[in-house]
């Protein structure tokens, strides 16, 4: 495997690692089914996405991502700090949104930096942007 082609798999990797953490480190704290509901079906389709980085990297042989225990401190930190005195509807769906936004940062930047990348991990990667972007206008909704 090209070694763009993992570099661009790892960062789908984290994104939706750091996706799945945000939205267990918020569930307890959305009390809107509908938003609720939701979230629930985005942790599954991020997870789904995170196995098939996985399932190419490991075709590939390639190492996979590996996170470490202080981003997850500090995601952890930043949510309880972004609720601590608003757990509103409107307030976590601008939290996904700006994390959704963030997620599509990233993965430009990793496709821009990556430009070798073949076919097999682009579409994932593709699948992943179209994703967020997908979220980012369903949460508009409970803005």
């Amino acid at each position: 495997m090209k070694s763009d082609d993992a570099g661009v798999l790892r960062e789908v990797q984290r994104n939706t690692k750091m996706a799945m953490k945000a939205i267990d480190a918020l569930s307890n704290k959305i009390y809107d089914d509908s938003l609720s509901m939701h979230v629930a079906r985005e942790a599954m389709k991020y997870a789904e996405i995170y196995n098939k980085a996985t399932d190419r990297l490991l075709d590939g042989k390639a190492s996979s991502y590996r996170d470490n225990g202080f981003q997850d401190m500090m995601l952890k930190g930043s949510v309880s700090a972004n609720t601590m005195l608003n757990t509103s509807t409107s307030h976590i769906a601008e939290m996904l949104i700006q994390g959704s936004n963030r997620g599509l940062t990233s993965m430009w930047k990793s496709i821009n930096h990556h430009d070798k990348a073949g076919d097999v991990s682009m579409e994932v990667a593709k699948e992943l942007m179209d994703f967020e972007e997908k979220n980012i206008e369903h949460l508009k909704q409970f803005l």
